[in-house]
């Protein structure tokens, strides 16, 4: 699942690119070092992302399977230029019902960006014993981690933020979503099941050149306020209305962490 349109995900791209941790990175490519022809399962691929960040990193000979429920963002992925040893096959699937089936087969690496923190607690449980059952590493990038710094400050923006948080944590198709915490319960999870795991911050760090998508996204948490409403629309209109003036001479940061889990003894 990806619920996104492709127009958002190509805005937020480049700064992703900025954002994943080279640390993580680094050890995603040191284990899979020695794998001749690596096969690649992404989750939630959307129009490719992750593919085009990692892909280049890695030995040459990889087939990546791109899994995502929307066709138009499956196909925009299958077209994706890649290097030279790349192939990718797309399989549309609804991956909270029919996520077992995706991990069949032989698997190196699972790869997913901006994915756990939509899923919830018992979904990202099946996707951890799944995953080490089978003893494959993850990669999970850009899951959002709650924290949002906004500079200058705004007397709502600890409110805004607070509505912001609270709908992260409802059913974005999946059920009840973990939102901020999903990263330290994935950790703690795969850690519990005994593998290692590598995290590190991955924020957004958005400046006043990049209006465009500071303009996106002060829309999209207004828009989560008002869903949420906690705050007096007029209030939330206010904030936006203030925000957006400033949007040229204003920075944002958002958390994300990115993390590599691993079977003992593979990192």
């Amino acid at each position: 699942m990806s619920g996104f349109s492709a127009d958002w995900l190509a805005l937020r791209e480049p700064h992703d690119a900025r954002a994943r941790n080279q640390a993580v990175l680094e050890a995603v490519i040191a284990a899979l070092k020695d794998v001749r022809h690596i096969r690649i399962v992404d989750l939630a691929c959307g129009t490719g992302s992750t593919l085009r960040a990692l892909s280049p990193r890695l030995p040459a000979q990889q087939n990546w399977r791109l899994v995502d429920n929307d066709l138009g963002l499956l196909a925009r992925a299958s077209a994706t230029t890649k290097p030279a040893g790349v192939s990718i096959t797309t399989m549309p699937l609804d991956l909270n019902r029919d996520l077992e089936a995706v991990l069949d087969g032989p698997v190196d690496l699972i790869t997913t960006s901006a994915l756990l923190d939509l899923v919830s607690e018992p979904w990202l449980e099946r996707l951890a014993v799944e995953i080490v059952a089978r003893s494959i590493p993850l990669y999970a990038g850009l899951s959002y981690d709650g924290r949002i710094e906004l500079s200058p400050t705004d007397q709502l923006d600890a409110a805004i933020v607070a509505a912001v948080n609270a709908h992260q944590r409802t059913d974005k198709g999946f059920g009840p979503a973990l939102g901020p915490t999903a990263a330290s319960i994935a950790i703690a999870r795969f850690e519990a099941l005994g593998y290692s795991v590598g995290h590190r911050k991955s924020d957004w760090v958005i400046g006043s050149h990049d209006r465009e998508f500071q303009m996106e996204i002060l829309s999209g948490w207004a828009s989560a306020a008002r869903d949420m409403g906690d705050l007096p629309l007029a209030n939330t209109v206010e904030w936006l209305t203030r925000r957006r003036d400033a949007a040229g001479r204003s920075s944002i940061r958002v958390g994300h962490v990115d993390f590599f889990a691993a079977p003992m003894g593979t990192r």
